[in-house]
């Protein structure tokens, strides 16, 4: 669910080559898409349209929701829960084991003082949009009855996030006294791509939370670089968090992590792949 998102697109494009061996997804959106593997539906408009398509399916991963570049109001994020709970009920009528469900990082708020983001740890957000998705989380682990339900608390996707899912370009990046960039956890477009397949296909129990992104945390610097776009320095304003770092040793524990995979080149090279370095 979410075929039209930047990051339902860059996954359509990696598992139509070789990292979607295994994988063969039918897209929802509520407009109408060209293509055998594209289905137009409102899933909250038609629920009994939403179960035919679940039918034999092996998971649901739930992308769509509403985003801060998306929500007019803070009330708009309820979205977010609704989708959910709709695919959870269409997953159990049809007999779906598992729904996927695409949280945030923003469900941590600020972390702790040089301190990695856990999944047993504090989830204290501090924005409407952090507060949405610990709130769809939580509905949607009450409302599971036989269906599996994994939040995916999915970092920085190269592609699909502020730096470089616009492309190519002249960017200002903030940058804090000490001379150094935010760093974040990210990943690549085709590394996701391969560590949803390796999690649609896990064969044991999955862990009702999980924290995605490639190991470690890149210098958005670093990142720019490795693009071939120049930093231009601005004053990083205050308040901005110089370090968000998930923790993705239980994730590491089910499907085959690398940590270069977490390396600015590899992240670069993994977008460039998929996009040629452009806007999606």
């Amino acid at each position: 669910m979410g075929a039209t998102g930047r990051v339902g697109r860059l996954l359509s494009r990696a598992w139509a080559g070789a990292a979607g061996q295994g994988v063969a997804p039918l897209w929802q959106g509520r407009r109408p898409c060209p293509g055998q593997d594209r289905l137009a539906l409102d899933p909250l408009a038609d629920p009994e349209g939403l179960v035919r398509a679940a039918g034999g399916m092996g998971a649901i991963l739930v992308l769509a929701g509403v985003t801060p570049a998306t929500a007019a109001h803070p009330g708009d994020y309820r979205a977010n829960t609704e989708l959910a709970l709709a695919a959870i009920a269409a997953a159990e009528r049809a007999g779906v084991p598992r729904v996927f469900l695409a949280s945030s990082v923003a469900v941590y708020g600020a972390p702790g003082q040089g301190g990695m983001l856990r999944e047993d740890g504090p989830a204290e957000p501090v924005s409407d949009y952090g507060r949405a998705k610990l709130e769809m989380e939580d509905a949607a682990q009450a409302a599971s009855r036989t269906a599996g339900v994994i939040a995916l608390r999915i970092g920085n996707v190269a592609g699909a996030d502020q730096l470089l899912g616009p492309g190519r370009r002249d960017v200002r990046l903030d940058i804090f006294p000490d001379g150094t960039a935010p760093r974040r956890s990210y990943i690549g477009p085709g590394t996701l791509a391969r560590v949803l397949s390796d999690l649609l296909h896990h064969p044991g129990p999955l862990p009702e939370c999980l924290n995605l992104s490639a190991p470690g945390a890149v210098s958005m610097a670093d990142l720019l670089r490795a693009a071939g776009m120049p930093v231009r320095a601005r004053p990083a304003p205050a308040g901005l968090i110089p370090a968000v770092e998930l923790d993705v040793s239980r994730l590491a524990g089910l499907v085959p992590l690398a940590p270069g995979d977490g390396s600015p080149e590899a992240i670069v090279r993994d977008w460039d792949t998929l996009t040629g370095g452009q806007a999606i």
